[in-house]
């Protein structure tokens, strides 16, 4: 008997179903038959609202008694981000790497010092893509191996290793999604950090050393991937991350903005804080992204399928249209993901895109709302 790729698809669903439809694997790209058949198996979540600000946001020791570093277990996931590889190292997120929304926006401020508004839109846009809106939960790395197979295409398999959202090209200590693995820690491209450090930083990593890191990093995608993509979200996140490092991996009573190659080291392969580390002194978000971007800015694009054949895209946000940013991310991204939602699952999808032009709000941009499935 010859099955129909649908069909193969839809009993796939179903065996996956039987055995427990992980709570935290994304939704996104299932076509209805399919949502049909997980969405039962799942307990709903209703959102619940983001946290504030701090109420106390000067600098205190984060590397305390009550969060000691434990190296993960095999099954623990880890990802892509450093920041929040080591907040789960800590104990400041659930340590097996599964966490819910609320969650990240509590351990990313209590240890970092994340401003409100920009971690509310960090959290609330990368956990509709890859976060599971019904049970309210996502993986920092990729789904663990006892999950059952993964949901046919288009679905996005859960995770921050989703390729073009938190994760994508031109990472400082990852290796592009066109090479293989694009989560894991990569010498390498550590390597590549010191180097430019050592040249322009006097062996610190500042912003100096980050607009001409950013310069390389680009330049050698374009040289050597062939589908090499730098449009929003990812151009945004791109030079966010440029300057992350500095504004949060820098001891809070360090006010140099000169981050140590030891130091990064420890976040970005070992995943742990150094000893007696205190966070920000104050919140703090992207800071000296400007002067980066400045020293070298980028015409959003992406190659055309073979290498430096960089073609720039009008139709994607720049670093200076935070509102096309916010309705090209849900009007493409999430309507693409999920074309036609009922329920309860259009039910939270609205709840959690609420959330997300809320921080725009917050952040003072004065963005028209966009209501993808309707008010």
């Amino acid at each position: 008997m010859i099955f129909s790729r649908a069909l193969f698809s839809l009993l796939a669903l179903q065996i996956c179903a039987v055995n427990a439809f992980p709570a935290y694997q994304s939704l996104a790209g299932l076509t209805r038959e399919e949502l049909d058949v997980v969405i039962p198996t799942l307990k709903f979540v209703p959102p619940p609202s983001p946290p504030g600000p701090l109420a106390d946001d000067s600098t205190k020791l984060v590397n305390d008694a009550a969060h000691p570093f434990i190296a993960p277990r095999s099954s623990d996931q880890r990802g892509p981000c450093p920041a929040l590889n080591t907040l789960a190292s800590h104990g400041y997120l659930s340590r097996n790497g599964i966490v819910s929304p609320v969650e990240v926006i509590n351990a990313v401020q209590e240890a970092f010092n994340l401003e409100n508004s920009f971690a509310r839109f960090l959290v609330y846009s990368t956990f509709l893509v890859n976060g599971n809106p019904i049970t309210n939960l996502m993986s920092i790395g990729a789904k663990t191996s006892d999950t059952g197979p993964n949901p046919p295409p288009p679905a996005t398999v859960a995770g921050l290793n989703t390729h073009n959202n938190c994760e994508g090209d031109t990472s400082m200590t990852r290796a592009d999604f066109f090479f293989g693995n694009n989560h894991d820690f990569n010498e390498t491209r550590f390597q590549n950090v010191a180097k430019i450090s050592n040249q322009f930083g006097a062996g610190k990593y500042n912003l100096t050393v980050a607009a001409k890191l950013r310069e390389f990093l680009f330049k050698d995608s374009l040289m050597n991937n062939p589908t090499f993509s730098m449009v929003s979200p990812r151009l945004f996140t791109a030079f966010a991350e440029s300057v992350f490092p500095i504004n949060f991996f820098v001891d809070g009573r360090d006010k140099s903005g000169q981050l140590d190659m030891d130091v990064a080291r420890g976040f970005f392969q070992k995943m742990t804080f150094p000893p007696d580390f205190h966070r920000h002194d104050g919140a703090i978000s992207s800071e000296g992204m400007d002067v980066v971007f400045n020293n070298f800015p980028i015409v959003p694009g992406a190659n055309q399928g073979r290498v430096n054949s960089y073609k720039p895209d009008p139709t994607s946000a720049t670093l200076s249209e935070p509102c096309t940013r916010y309705s090209n991310f849900v009007e493409r991204n999430i309507k693409s993901l999920y074309p036609n939602p009922t329920g309860v699952l259009r039910e939270a999808l609205s709840i959690n895109l609420q959330f997300l032009f809320e921080a725009t709000v917050a952040a003072g941009d004065a963005c028209t709302q966009v209501f993808p499935f309707g008010r």
